[in-house]
């Protein structure tokens, strides 16, 4: 208890400010927590002493049990628009959330626990987690927060000697997951909906001094939130569309108002470029397809503006309207920045890009090894239409800078060399579930350094071979 005491100052500022939105509920009993993996890195920016959380009651604060005093564990609520259907009341069905810290940087940031049983909100599921599943949370986080895109990131993963039924029998475990917050457009649907104005705008409030400061001094601040929450996001799928990341579940309960990627479940990396990739086995309309994410995007920001028409005037609708207007442009001009670095021209070419998008569907080039081949000047043997990429390559070659070698070091200073491709994901993850966190650890070395070339990584490069099985992933795991 001790220990636990002085390893965070937790604070509790969004139930003080809305109270109406958690319940204070406790995480199961694990008797034998075992620590599977700890990031140092994370815990030092929490100012946390690392070596306290591998300690017993380290490992027992990290599964939610052996709390300190006046530590009240909490499980948020919130609705949201599941597959383009309203859910009225979701919540933390399996998650807690344990505390707020100030890290070392005096940012406010939210420690959430999840797969610590079941709460008034898991609608009749165990509310447990599996290794793999939580393992692979922590893996991409890392992947994300490497190649710069904003991502919540997990501090461990805690392995809890129980069983987690599924389809199989998997060993059970437990996430913490560290976000800016875990505040989402479901947050405010919740609110919004419950027709309570004050609970609304105290919620509002706490977002704008939270994550959006500024906009406090907005001639109409909750305008403003809209307006800087509609550019945090369109920066954030921009990003998700430059390193060919599929969420795979973009519910409105998933789309956070402070602009960071959350909830890895059915989420993987794009081989091949095609719009129409899923990987969701739930996704067979292909709602949540890769090419849709930018305009799915926009459809879940919309439902966020109009939780806030009841804080503006009466022409609240005009005005929401005016600033989700801006979102394509300002889409376009993220992802054609970004396009640019990753071709190594100067300036940003719209056209350029998205021809360039084209024809690497045609030609079912892999998304992540072309821009690498770009940089090394073999991109062109990966296309069978020669004539297309040569035509396509001379306009680029007309934006380059003369420094041609300055120009491939800087494309791949943004170019992943290494993502966690799903066959190598898959194969860690059965590993680790039998007990060897091996391939694991060394997959999660490769990704938190995407782009640097490195010895004996050779196998994790590239594709998974011609012919193999698609790859599929499910929610709820």
């Amino acid at each position: 208890m001790t220990a636990a005491r002085t390893l965070f100052t937790f604070d509790d500022s969004y139930a003080r400010d809305v109270p109406g939105m958690s319940l204070p509920w406790q995480a199961v009993e694990v008797a034998t927590p075992e620590l599977l993996v700890l990031n140092d890195a994370l815990a030092a920016e929490l100012g946390v002493d690392a070596a306290g959380l591998r300690e017993p009651a380290g490992v027992a604060l990290l599964v939610g049990n052996g709390l300190p005093d006046g530590v009240t564990t909490r499980a948020l609520v919130y609705s949201g628009h599941q597959w383009g259907v309203y859910r009225p009341r979701l919540g933390d069905g399996r998650a807690l959330l344990l505390g707020e810290v100030v890290d070392t940087r005096g940012r406010r940031r939210d420690l959430h626990l999840k797969g610590t049983g079941a709460t008034p909100f898991s609608r009749g599921f165990d509310g447990m987690a599996a290794v793999g599943p939580m393992l692979r949370e922590y893996l991409m986080g890392e992947a994300m927060q490497a190649m710069g895109v904003p991502t919540t990131r997990a501090l461990a993963v805690v392995a809890t000697g129980t069983r987690v039924r599924r389809e199989r029998s998997l060993p059970g475990a437990v996430l913490c997951r560290v976000a800016a917050s875990h505040l989402r457009i479901g947050t405010f649907e919740y609110a919004a909906a419950s027709g309570d104005r004050e609970m609304l705008r105290a919620l509002a409030d706490h977002v704008i001094a939270r994550h959006h400061p500024a906009a406090a001094d907005a001639s109409q601040p909750y305008l403003e939130l809209f307006r800087r929450v509609v550019d945090a996001q369109a920066a954030l799928v921009a990003r998700w569309m430059l390193v060919g990341f599929v969420h795979g579940v973009m519910s409105t309960d998933n789309t956070t108002v402070s602009g960071e990627t959350i909830d890895y479940g059915p989420c993987a990396f794009m081989d091949a470029v095609d719009p129409a990739t899923v990987f969701s086995s739930l996704d067979d309309t292909g709602r949540y397809a890769y090419g849709r994410q930018p305009s799915i995007l926009r459809w879940n920001l919309a439902r966020f503006g109009e939780t806030l028409a009841p804080l503006l005037g009466p022409d609240a609708a005009d005005a929401l309207d005016g600033v989700l207007a801006g979102y394509p442009a300002a889409y376009e001009r993220y992802w054609a920045t970004g396009m640019a670095a990753k071709l190594g021209i100067a300036a940003p070419d719209v056209a350029l890009g998205t021809d360039l998008m084209d024809l690497l569907h045609a030609e079912h080039v892999d998304f992540t090894t072309f821009f690498r081949a770009l940089a090394a000047g073999t991109a062109r043997d990966l296309v069978l239409d020669r004539a297309r990429f040569d035509a396509w390559a001379a306009r680029r070659e007309a934006l380059l800078p003369a420094d041609r070698a300055g120009v491939a070091a800087a494309m791949d200073r943004v170019n992943p060399l290494y993502i966690p491709r799903n066959d190598r994901v898959d194969a860690a993850l059965a590993a680790a579930e039998a007990g060897d966190q091996a391939p694991f650890e060394r997959l999660l070395d490769a990704v938190s350094r995407p782009f640097e070339q490195r010895p004996g990584l050779d196998d994790l490069v590239g594709p998974a071979p011609t012919g193999s099985i698609p790859h599929v992933t499910y929610c709820g795991t």
